[in-house]
């Protein structure tokens, strides 16, 4: 009789052991799998594209948006596809990576030419006191680690399409807490299309190679 029990608790323990290496290979993989753009290439640090809306019906390609003519900008959309949008690169958190790969940590910033003498590096922003939702300037976070300039890009179940999302862990692994990770999707004010965290509707997005 205790034989069959131990040999019942080994063959769970087996099992266990098992399924915990088969998920953490799954994660691994996940952790590690490239961001591609709309041509299928890995999706390259340091190189400028465009980020557009993969659905339509939902504004243009990303651009840099000024709220009651002050700096800093905000990250928002064109009105349309017609309009070029701004280009941005990603740089990874992660040391001397040459790909952008989901779930992993990258700083975004604009690449342009404006008056306002500052970083173009998404920051998570202030609250916005109507809506509640978070929204996404430009800006160096001269916060302790700077959680809040680095983003996270999801895969979905559409092949080259992806949402954009807040949610560090790279910076600060330990002794940081929980953030409170949010998705970004479009916030209209005024007329501008803007581009915040918390909302109802994540935005699902391509990168175009500018």
């Amino acid at each position: 009789m205790t034989l069959i029990i131990m040999r019942s608790l080994l063959g769970s323990s087996l099992t266990f052991i098992w399924l915990f290496m088969a998920i953490s290979s799954v994660q691994a993989q996940t952790y590690n799998k490239t961001v591609f753009d709309t041509d299928g290439q890995p999706l390259k640090a340091d190189v400028e594209y465009y980020i557009r809306p993969a659905i339509t019906d939902s504004g243009g390609r990303f651009t840099l948006i000024l709220r009651n003519n002050t700096c800093p900008y905000y990250v928002g959309q064109e009105d349309s596809d017609a309009s070029e949008g701004t280009p941005v690169i990603f740089t990874p958190f992660a040391e001397g990576e040459t790909f952008v790969r989901e779930l992993r940590d990258v700083k975004i910033q604009f690449t342009a030419v404006t008056f306002c003498i500052q970083s173009l590096a998404w920051k998570v922003a202030e609250m916005d006191p109507t809506t509640r939702r978070r929204l996404i300037s430009t800006g160096e976070d001269h916060e302790r680690y700077s959680l809040g300039n680095y983003f996270r890009i999801y895969g979905t179940d559409t092949e080259k399409v992806y949402t954009l999302n807040w949610c560090p862990g790279e910076p600060c692994p330990i002794n940081c807490g929980l953030p409170l990770c949010g998705e970004a999707g479009p916030l209209i004010e005024d007329g501008k299309r803007l581009v915040a965290l918390d909302g109802s509707f994540v935005l699902p997005v391509e990168f175009q190679r500018a």
